[in-house]
């Protein structure tokens, strides 16, 4: 069941999606060489906490960290630890916020230090593949419209689109319906309507599509080895377009 929100509740999930935005911001902040992912996962779940809300990660489905941070070849859900962050690294960090009983889930790649020319086209085609979908959001328009316009920039480039991950209604539940894919074609899929929720969280890779998820159950990797990039946004669906609600201001 696809749950429509009142103006009331989408600013809460904004307010929520804020904070989440401004994690991002504060991890971007102290980001380096150096440091472990373990730490970084503390600077997010202390600033979460301090300001009042919940990091929805921590322990959901036994999920042990209040962040996903996914390094070069890890796709999504990697868990924070020892491993340390080097010069060159694509790094990205998903952050989901629980505030006053709703949800802000937001994601974002990072280049740290001196990436090579092919990891930052990644991440650029990354990041404005999101925006062409998320451009696609209106009333009355279709779920696959937001896969397609994505598909179509992203596959002439010779990156390849994650299937086996989706983009999803957000609100009180962390996974609400429906399901968004990133790929896809025009004029097919679910009507969208004023009052839907959803996150839109391509998953580019350098190489094939294909991911595998490592015996702790959560780590995704390419099976070729090959860097992947995300960038993710909590949107709201209005009569004439879109209201993205994880910025930070």
């Amino acid at each position: 069941m696809i749950i429509l929100k009142s103006r009331e509740e989408i600013e809460k999930i904004r307010e929520s999606g804020r904070l989440a935005a401004r994690a991002l911001d504060l991890a971007a902040e102290h980001l380096k060489p150096g440091l472990t992912t373990g730490q970084m996962d503390k600077l997010i779940h202390d600033f979460i906490m301090d300001h009042g809300a919940i990091p929805a990660t921590l322990g959901y489905k036994g999920y042990p960290a209040s962040s996903c941070i996914s390094i070069n070849e890890v796709v999504v859900h990697g868990i924070p630890g020892p491993r340390v962050i080097n010069d060159g690294d694509l790094v990205k960090i998903d952050v989901t916020t629980i505030l006053d009983g709703f949800y802000g889930d937001t994601a974002r790649t990072y280049c740290v230090g001196n990436v090579s020319p092919e990891a930052r086209k990644l991440a650029e085609a990354t990041e404005k593949s999101m925006y062409l979908g998320i451009g696609e959001i209106k009333s009355g328009a279709r779920l696959g419209d937001i896969g397609a316009a994505i598909q179509e920039f992203i596959e002439p480039q010779g990156f390849s689109i994650v299937r086996d991950f989706v983009g999803h209604g957000v609100g009180r539940e962390f996974h609400e319906e429906p399901s968004v894919a990133h790929f896809g074609r025009r004029g097919s899929g679910l009507r969208l309507k004023t009052g839907m929720v959803i996150t839109v969280e391509p998953m580019i890779n350098q190489g094939v599509y294909n991911i595998k998820v490592l015996k702790d159950g959560w780590t995704a990797v390419t099976t070729d080895g090959k860097l992947s990039s995300q960038f993710e946004h909590t949107v709201a669906v209005t009569p004439d377009g879109y209201d993205i609600l994880t910025l930070s201001n």
